[in-house]
C-alpha cells in the first residue's frame, strides 16, 4: 500500500548546497515526490511545527536552527515510506547513524543533521497538513 510521510531538508543541508544528492538519494530509493517546496520558516512556524517537545530543553534551539535559513519540505510517497524514509535517514544522531545513510553522510549533530522524517503515520498526516493544509 502506498504510504505518504514529511521530509524536510534542513537549513544545514541547504547551505551545504546538497538538495541535490538528497532529492537524488530520494528518487533511487524509488520515492515518488508528490509535493515540494522551499520556505524560509518563521521562528513561530518552527515553534508551532515542533511543538511537540515544546517542553523540552532543546525546543529553543531548534526552533532557532529550523528557523536559521531556507527548508525544503516535500512530501513523499512509497510503499511502507515512513519505515523506508527513516532508514535512509539513520539515526537521530549522526554519529551514530549507519554508514550508508543521509546522516552519516550530511548530518553534524543531533540538531543539525540534515534531515527531518515522520515517524508513524498519525506523525505523517499531522506533519503534512502542518505544511500542506487542504484547500477547502
Amino acid at each position: 500500500m502506498t504510504e505518504k510521510t514529511l521530509a524536510i531538508i534542513k537549513p544545514d543541508a541547504v547551505k551545504k548546497n546538497i538538495i541535490g544528492k538528497i532529492i537524488e538519494r530520494i528518487e533511487d530509493e524509488g520515492f515518488k515526490i508528490a509535493t515540494m517546496k522551499m520556505v524560509f520558516l518563521s521562528k513561530n512556524d518552527a515553534k508551532g511545527f515542533y511543538i511537540v517537545h515544546k517542553d523540552k530543553s532543546f525546543y529553543n534551539s531548534l526552533t532557532d536552527f529550523m528557523s536559521s535559513g531556507e527548508v525544503v519540505i516535500m512530501v513523499l510517497e512509497r510503499e511502507n515510506a515512513i519505515s523506508h524514509w527513516r532508514q535512509v535517514m539513520g539515526a537521530t544522531d549522526p554519529a551514530l547513524a549507519k554508514p550508508g545513510t543521509l546522516r552519516h553522510a550530511f548530518g553534524f549533530s543531533v540538531e543539525r543533521n540534515a534531515i527531518h522524517g515522520s515517524d508513524s503515520p498519525q506523525t505523517a498526516e499531522w506533519e503534512i497538513n502542518y505544511f500542506f493544509k487542504k484547500e477547502s
